[in-house]
């Protein structure tokens, strides 16, 4: 094997709360939201192909409807490497497939890690680091190696990570076995995760050896890994829909966490662009021409040079004109941007905004 790790990069997402910037022909990962010239897919790119030694070891698992912008934005790509699910299954299916794929070319005791297309990191000789220590211990144990974020506010968007006992250090890093995962506790359960400092946020990374993983969906998944060993990929579409940290992760007993920092986000809705791009002379933050009156907390993007936005008199709202759409949505509800577009399928009038 060439490469001490194989990165394979979950592109499957369609990143709805960043309606109407993300579309289905233009999802979140094809996007640059940070203000780089380099989409989050290509970013995310960029950060692991140190790890897989170049473009021979580098994977991307992604859905039929998308697979065409994923091979414009990584022309370098090899095709052999480029899954195509024909129906997204969350990412039990994807983790189980691109596993049984990685393990043929590679052999059993290959590494794999598994990164999303489309979350920001700050600090990438950090996660470099982090990354190293992640496959130490999946090389050195039947490991499931889980990437947790130590948080920075008593979040209830993200999954939470409980750490048990230390099991040692890896490239200078402490590794903890995993209590337990809990999925977007309340604020007050959330305020206590982040005062006990044993919990980190669920980051969705993990690194293990094929045969441990393979191994594990087998004894707690096997409606997903079976059907794929037996039939192959063309049995996909009849696949439980499933992600991994419920086919997996809360049942496995081989779960091990890395608490991390190198600064991240998951830019999971609007909100995000604010956490990485708020400067503190300006009451907004701008992304597009704005011209302002009396309005301060607002998050205004504007895809077209040449439309202004003009406010008067608002607080802590998200402003989006992108194309023929226009979003105008209170920061505490942009998680319902993904009811609107329930309505919006289900009018013919408006099925060409989605």
């Amino acid at each position: 094997m060439s490469s001490s790790l194989i990165p394979v990069i979950l592109a499957g997402g369609k990143g709805e709360r960043f309606w109407p910037l993300s579309r289905r022909d233009r999802p979140k990962q094809f996007l640059s939201l940070d203000g780089s010239s380099r989409s989050l897919l290509q970013g995310t790119a960029d950060r692991l192909l140190t790890f897989a030694g170049g473009w021979d070891n580098l994977w991307v698992i992604t859905s039929s409807q998308i697979a065409q912008g994923v091979k414009e934005q990584l022309p370098d790509l090899p095709s052999q490497n480029l899954l195509i699910e024909l129906e997204g299954r969350d990412t039990a299916a994807a983790v189980a497939w691109a596993s049984l794929e990685i393990k043929k070319r590679y052999g059993e005791d290959a590494v794999i890690g598994f990164f999303p297309a489309d979350h920001w990191i700050a600090d990438q000789d950090v996660f470099a680091h982090t990354l190293s220590a992640a496959t130490e211990l999946a090389n050195s144990t039947a490991a499931i190696v889980t990437l947790g974020i130590k948080p920075v506010f008593a979040s209830t968007g993200y999954g939470y990570i409980e750490q048990g006992e230390k099991i040692g250090c890896f490239n200078e890093l402490p590794a903890y076995h995993v209590n337990c995962f809990t999925e977007k506790p309340n604020h007050e359960t959330a305020e206590t995760f982040l005062h006990t400092g044993r919990f980190s946020w669920n980051s969705g990374m993990f690194v293990f050896r094929a045969r441990v993983v393979l191994e594990e969906l087998r004894t707690h998944s096997s409606e997903i890994i079976e059907p794929l060993e037996q039939h192959g990929p063309d049995i996909y579409p009849q696949l439980p829909k499933k992600s991994i940290d419920y086919a997996l992760m809360e049942k496995t007993s081989l779960a091990y966490v890395l608490p991390v920092e190198f600064g991240w986000d998951d830019l999971g809705d609007w909100n995000a662009i604010e956490r990485l791009l708020k400067q503190e002379h300006n009451p907004n933050v701008e992304l597009g021409t704005h011209v302002g009156l009396d309005t301060q907390g607002a998050i205004i993007y504007a895809s077209n040079p040449d439309d202004v936005v003009v406010t008067i008199g608002l607080e802590d709202v998200v402003i989006v004109r992108d194309r023929n759409v226009t979003l105008i949505v209170k920061k505490e509800r942009t998680q319902e941007i993904k009811q609107i577009l329930k309505t919006l399928q289900s009018d013919p009038r408006f099925t060409h905004l989605l």
